[in-house]
This record gives C-alpha cells, structure tokens and sequence, in this order.
C-alpha cells in the first residue's frame, strides 16, 4: 500500500529532547505540546516521503501500564495509536519493559502485512535492528529519524542507522517547536508557601466542641479496653477537654475529622451516628479567613438549607458526559487547582436555579459531603492518586478543594458585581 507508518519510541524521543533542551534526560525537565508534536510529525513524515499517513503509533511506558493522562490525550487524537509498556524502579532508576519488543512486533507485522510502503522509526535503541531488516526484506522502505544528540555525536545504534534506507536528524529547531525545558531555578530552594486558600483550611483550628467530643470518645475507647466491654457499659466524664489523664487533641490539628462531626451529632457532643438531634442541640462552629461562623447541626452535620444541593452527575447529561470527558482529555491538565476549578464550573453553569451557589457559599471552606467525594472521584481520573494506593496526597486534596472555591468565589463576585455603566443605587 502506497502510505506511510510513523513509529515512535517515546522514552527515546522526549529522553533525547530533554537531554538537548535542559541537559539532562529526565523527562520531567520539559515540557511538552503532544497535539503540535503530533502534528509535526505527521507532515514531516508526509514531506519526506511523499506519501499520505496511515497512522503515527506512539510506544511509552507507564506504571502498571496504566494510561496517563498524557496517553488518554494521545489516543484521542486522529491516526494516533498508543501502545503502552510496564514502567519499573529499579535501583532508583525508571526502566521501560516490553516496549522494544512492542515496536518490534508491530514493525514486522505491518510490512508482512504489506500495511503500508515507507516506515518511519523515531528510535535509538538497536534491539529493533531484527525487525528493522525483516521490514526490509518484505520490500519496506525504512526511515531512521534521529534527535540531535546534545554533545553532537550520535545517539542510536551504529547498526540501526548502517542499516537504514533514508536517515534524518530532527534539529533544535525543530524540536522547539512544540517542546521547552521547565524552568526549575530555585528547585532546591525552600518550597513557596501554599496559596492562601490552601492556608486558610489549613490553619483553621479545631472547634471547642469537636475538641471534647473527641476527648470523651477516647475516654470511653480507654475505659471498655480496661473493662473488657463495649462503650455503653461504662460512662467517661470529660472535664475542660481532658478525661481520665488522655489529653484533647491539640487546638492546631486542622479542620475535624468525619469521627470529630460524628460526635457532635447529640447534645453536648454526645449521640450515635443515628441518635435524633433534639431541640437546642449544639452548633457547629467553623473557623476560616472569614471569621467564627455559627452554623445548626442536622442528623447530616451540614444545614438543612443545603442538603438538597444537586451533584454534579444529577445535573448532567449523557451528551454532557460524554463532552465533559472529552474537555478532560484534550484540554485540562490534571493540575489539582485546574481540575477543582472546572469541577466547579460545570457545577454552576448546570444549576437549575444560581441561588445554589450562595447556599454553597455559606458552607465555607467546607464542601457538603456528597459533593465532595464526587470531587475527590473526578479528580482521580487524572492520576492523582498515588501509586498503588487508592488515596489523594493531602496538599493535593486542599490544592482540588481550594481550586473548587475560587471558582465559587469568581462567580458569586460576578453575580453581584454592579452592571458596567450602572450609576449608583437610588436611595
């Protein structure tokens, strides 16, 4: 068939931009636009050999061959195939497995399937020299592209490039042209302080009254461990925070626990998860930069006003969806204050009535429960989760969160912000 293939060993090519562009050939010194590099390598590969694309398959590595968000970006794109292998640690060092022989399989398949006329290789390694001559001898003519090396020399195996048809090196030039090195001065500098939202959940104290709740749970906890039975068996008077010598948590511990709202269900802190809140029960108080709020508790630890606020998933389409995953894949980025922001935008632009958004805005900085753990979800599409572990990093969750109420804040500012050319009220 009269077209091209382009196959790209992405360990090689970013490696050896990195190693050009930043002097090093860890990936994580550049950054890369996947939809221009794509974009030129298909027109190059058209120009050199005069013949219309078949399809660009890109090889990488990823833990547990997972797809990262960079993959799920990559294979959306049109004539774009992704191919992933296993990323391992070894010693310290990151090491693809089975990715060589990916490339192998593919480059001999395709010439004996008579796929295609001209391959092109972005690679180095000499492992693909048997698939490179057994292209070759099903009349496959093979392109060799190489990344200019940063010290001048070559950079790919002697034999792969003797054995080549045609051989290219892609220039500095050409090569910035959709990557750039990080700026990463100061990286051994003390880290910069969080954003002052971020700052504002952390710094918020613990309420007095979560503080003698979770005082009276551990003297209950400390008293049934003494007597051999549960916790309705024995009662653990509190007095100023403290209870049978076990001290109230420090006042820094942060914003409380789901177990510190628990406790507060019943009066004076006291109550099981499913104990009745009667009359004159207690208030939660919620510290943040916006001062000491007063807020009722409900048998849901949040105001009745805002227990019907709408999830997302309630106020979306399956056309929305489906754009929504869309957007993810092609243009949010994954950074965890980006994707609280558009959570939130999506959010309110779907409420049926924007007077939701003020209900939210008195919860602050707390997000209702329901609402959260959407959040939390939404935000695990985009790899925060960490390795093996089906948790969000701590500074990331305030990083989604505080994402989440600025964009909250944008619009409700918006909202009340006078229209352009209004002259004062009237008194």
């Amino acid at each position: 068939m009269d077209r091209c293939v382009v196959l790209v060993d992405a360990g090689y090519l970013l490696g050896a931009a990195a190693s050009l562009l930043a002097g090093e050939p860890a990936r994580s010194r550049i950054s890369v636009d996947h939809a221009a590099l794509i974009q030129q390598l298909r027109e190059r590969a058209e120009a050199e050999t005069a013949l219309p694309l078949l399809r660009i398959y890109w090889f990488d590595g990823a833990p547990d061959r997972v797809p990262q968000p960079e993959h799920r970006r990559l294979r959306v794109m049109p004539r774009v195939t992704v191919r992933l292998g296993a990323l391992t640690r070894s010693d310290g060092r990151w090491a693809q497995k089975g990715v060589d022989a990916a490339m192998h399989t593919e480059l001999t398949e395709l010439a004996r399937n008579r796929a295609c006329s001209d391959i092109v290789l972005v690679t180095g390694d000499g492992d693909l020299l048997p698939g490179l001559m057994s292209a070759k001898e099903h009349g496959v003519a093979v392109h060799l592209w190489a990344v200019q090396a940063a010290d001048g020399d070559y950079n790919q195996s002697e034999d792969l490039v003797a054995e080549a048809d045609e051989r290219r090196v892609l220039d500095r030039t050409w090569i910035t042209r959709a990557v750039r090195a990080r700026d990463l001065t100061g990286m051994c500098a003390p880290p910069p302080a969080p954003r002052p939202e971020i700052a504002a959940i952390l710094s918020a104290p613990l309420p007095e009254a979560a503080l003698a709740a979770s005082a009276e749970r551990a003297a209950e906890a400390a008293a049934s461990a003494r007597n051999g039975s549960g916790p309705d068996s024995a009662e653990a008077p509190a007095t100023n925070g403290h209870a049978h010598g076990v001290p109230a948590p420090a006042a820094g511990k942060g914003v409380p626990t789901p177990k510190d709202l628990a406790g507060l269900r019943g009066p004076n802190g006291s109550g099981g998860p499913l104990a009745p809140v009667p009359q004159g029960a207690s208030a939660l108080r919620w510290s943040s930069d916006r001062g000491w709020i007063d807020r009722p508790a409900t048998a849901l630890g949040e105001p009745a006003e805002t227990a019907s606020l709408p999830t997302l998933a309630l106020l979306t389409s399956a056309e929305q969806r489906w754009a929504d995953r869309e957007e993810d894949i092609t243009t949010v980025g994954g950074d965890p204050f980006e994707v609280g922001q558009v959570f939130a935008r999506r959010w309110m632009e779907r409420l049926p009535e924007q007077s939701h958004v003020q209900k939210l805005s008195t919860l602050y900085p707390r997000i209702p429960h329901r609402i959260d753990g959407e959040l939390l979800r939404y935000a695990a599409r985009f790899g925060l989760l960490a390795h093996k572990d089906d948790q969000i990093d701590e500074h990331d969750r305030y990083a989604i969160r505080a994402g989440f109420w600025r964009e909250i804040d944008v619009r409700a500012a918006a909202e009340h912000a006078p229209a352009p050319g209004a002259g004062p009220a009237t008194p």
